[in-house]
């Protein structure tokens, strides 16, 4: 079957739009009616242009369509004129996804509403135009450089905390349920050892620092289970896709030098931002760092980069 093809067809001085098909622009060439076989010249001087649809230079197929006559634009939803305005379309997004707006999402393990951005992040990647950068960092060192203190500290707070992680955890659709023993995980244990292991992580195998820190926020933060023991860190990353044999090699090279003093200079960095506590989330905008704080920034974050807020859990109905 021919696949229609809009073409040009200029005759004289004028110019008239005419859909062919792909393998009619050389019979467009040559004369009506019966003619001798010396006489081969076209009737008229016609020249036929074949306009397809290039990738990397979409926008010069959306200009001819734009000045195109308007039978041109016309016709059904499924015919080749529409098809290809909509493969043009999709080619000016495509070459604009060099433009993506880079947005870094600081996180530690040990905190419930990182957990809650970094889900709600994940499920907008497909959808705003951003690149979204993992930054895991220590929550203890930010919390002591800036002298702030845990809300959990201040009983009236520790009280409200609770309750908002189980509305947010509802409202976000993360499996979130606070610890038992919230002072002796988050103070005494901490999440120094865990944090080292998710930077050795993003060190040598990125491509797991994703599932391995979500695998870890879901032994803490929904099965109340330790994430600093050797065995806890091997188990939570042979869930995330790891092998036993990489993940043993990972907890080895979380103890080195070169793990520990990155974890530290990307702690450095989220302070040199402004950062005081997590989750952070950095968006550069025109060259220009924007810093916010908290889950509950994520609408703000989306205004920024001029993206529409769907809503923690975005479906395709509200596209």
């Amino acid at each position: 079957m021919e696949m229609g093809l809009e073409r040009v067809v200029a005759t004289g001085g004028r110019q008239r739009a005419a859909s062919l098909p792909l393998s009619s622009c050389d019979s467009a060439l040559e004369p009506k009616g019966r003619r001798s076989p010396g006489d081969l010249r076209p009737s008229r001087a016609r020249r036929c242009f074949s306009v397809e649809v290039q990738p990397p230079f979409p926008h010069l197929m959306l200009a001819f369509l734009a000045r195109a006559p308007r039978p041109l634009l016309s016709g059904s939803a499924g015919s080749p004129r529409r098809a290809m305005a909509a493969a043009a379309r999709q080619g000016l997004r495509s070459s604009s996804s060099s433009s993506k707006k880079l947005v870094e999402c600081f996180y530690d393990v040990l905190s419930p509403y990182s957990w809650l951005g970094f889900e709600v992040l994940c499920r907008y990647r497909p959808i705003w135009n951003m690149e979204l950068r993992f930054r895991p960092v220590f929550l203890g060192g930010i919390m002591h450089s800036t002298g702030n203190r845990a809300p959990a500290l201040v009983p009236k707070k520790g009280e409200y905390m609770t309750k908002d992680l189980l509305r947010m955890a509802k409202f976000y659709q993360v499996p979130l349920h606070p610890v038992k023993d919230f002072l002796g995980t988050v103070l005494e244990k901490g999440s120094l050892k865990a944090m080292r292991f998710v930077t050795a992580v993003d060190m040598a195998e990125p491509q797991f620092l994703e599932p391995v820190s979500r695998e870890l926020w879901m032994r803490i933060w929904s099965r109340d289970e330790d994430i600093n023991q050797p065995e806890s860190i091997l188990a939570a990353a042979e869930r995330a896709g790891l092998s036993l044999d990489q993940a043993r090699k990972l907890l080895e090279m979380s103890s080195s030098p070169e793990v520990k003093n990155r974890l530290k200079a990307t702690t450095d960095e989220a302070l040199k931002y402004g950062a005081f506590g997590l989750p952070c989330f950095v968006a550069h905008v025109n060259e220009e760092p924007h810093l916010l704080f908290g889950s509950d920034r994520l609408e703000l974050l989306g205004h920024l980069l001029g993206e529409k807020w769907l809503g923690p859990v975005p479906t395709s109905s509200k596209l």
